[in-house]
């Protein structure tokens, strides 16, 4: 074991390995970093260094590939950001009035009791069957639409009240036909 821990000394090659890693990152910091990784892929891969062949030439090589891989991760990643922001912006905001009325909404939702919320989030919001949701809080299924029934009917007589408030407004300056 001493033998091949005496063919696989590094410390010999480390100068010319950053001057190789600097040649290649142009930059100090990124050069240590590929040396680092280099040397750790080097290390992890020692069993395929062949005895009869040259340390320097492998390390080298290790280098440089993992310059390259890095390069080519470096690469994918810009490609997914940029069809991520190509993505984004395709994608419309919500109108002024939508993100209103979404608030609006919330905070009805909000306003209704404990067990009524918990019944209609499950299954109006995370999609889950009735039975799901029932063995869920531990009740039975017809308790279950009774809440939903009643928080949606809740909802209902507050979104009534809003409108209603909302058709009162009068614009400044305005008429109110």
């Amino acid at each position: 074991m001493s033998n091949q821990k005496t063919r696989f000394d590094v410390i010999g090659q480390l100068g010319s390995l950053r001057r190789y890693a600097r040649s290649l990152a142009r930059n100090e910091q990124d050069a240590e970093d590929l040396v680092h990784d280099a040397l750790v892929r080097a290390y992890e891969k020692q069993a395929s260094f062949r005895p009869s062949g040259n340390l320097r030439t492998w390390l080298f090589s290790v280098l440089h590939n993992t310059f390259i891989d890095g390069f080519r991760s470096r690469q994918a990643e810009a490609r997914r950001i940029a069809q991520a922001a190509e993505i984004a912006e395709t994608v419309q905001q919500p109108s002024q009035e939508h993100a209103v009325r979404l608030e609006q909404i919330r905070q009805i939702f909000d306003t209704l009791p404990e067990e009524q919320r918990s019944a209609l989030h499950l299954v109006a919001i995370e999609g889950l069957s009735y039975e799901e949701a029932a063995g869920i809080l531990g009740i039975p299924i017809g308790t279950l639409m009774s809440r939903i029934s009643r928080a949606r009917a809740s909802m209902r007589a507050s979104e009534g009240e809003e409108s209603s408030r909302a058709a009162n407004l009068r614009i400044v300056g305005g008429r109110n036909d």
